[in-house]
């Protein structure tokens, strides 16, 4: 099996960093990026398994990314989890087809949860 790429698109370089190094330690392939565009861009160079993702942050949000994201045939099946501290927007992003939305400050357990069942395909 082959080793299966995530890829974080959040402003804050520390809670990446920590998050990252935690799944690598799962044997996940993590790359970063650190705004909406360049998530974008990361998105369409590598193609990741799975996105991480950050609501508020500059250039594009999150929620702008997503829309992007769906709207293009080869990146529109590629599973988002939304990782915020502003649950408001939950609604938003549940119409846009995102099933994962997790605060950062919710149990990371459950989230490492979700990730390995969004990656392997599943939604229980």
């Amino acid at each position: 099996m082959s080793e299966k790429s995530i890829l974080i698109v959040d402003d804050d370089r520390d809670f990446s960093q920590l998050l990252q190094i935690d799944l690598a330690k799962k044997g996940y392939k993590v790359s970063a990026a650190f705004d909406g565009e360049e998530g974008l861009e990361k998105v369409r160079q590598s193609k990741p398994d799975l996105i991480l993702l950050d609501i508020k942050m500059p250039k594009m949000d999150g929620y702008t990314f997503v829309r992007r994201l769906k709207k293009d045939e080869a990146t529109a099946a590629i599973p988002v989890i939304v990782l915020t501290s502003y649950e408001p927007m939950k609604d938003m992003f549940q119409m846009e087809g995102v099933k994962d939305y997790y605060v950062k400050s919710a149990n990371t357990d459950s989230l490492f949860d979700t990730i390995r069942q969004r990656i392997q395909g599943t939604n229980s």
